[in-house]
């Protein structure tokens, strides 16, 4: 299955505990498009938000970040990696 990093803009001053309340609603419906969210980072200043999915399609990623209520503004294939 292919990898994706997704970015998300717009979420200045985001904590912690939203991340990770963001990261669960994505993880509690993932499996309806067969995608597995891996990893979320956040930069809170910035209000920059970068997730990590094994995916059939950067489609299924954002129909499972739309269903979860946080669009991703950009999702980029990430074909190598070490």
């Amino acid at each position: 299955m292919a990898q994706f990093m997704d970015i998300h803009r717009g979420m200045r001053g985001i904590t912690a505990d939203q991340l990770s309340a963001a990261h669960q609603a994505d993880l509690a419906i993932e499996e309806e498009e067969g995608v597995h969210f891996q990893h979320a980072w956040a930069d809170p200043e910035s209000g920059t938000v970068y997730c990590l999915s094994e995916a059939p399609s950067a489609e299924a990623v954002q129909r499972i970040h739309e269903r979860a209520g946080h669009k991703a503004d950009e999702i980029h294939p990430v074909p190598l990696s070490t």
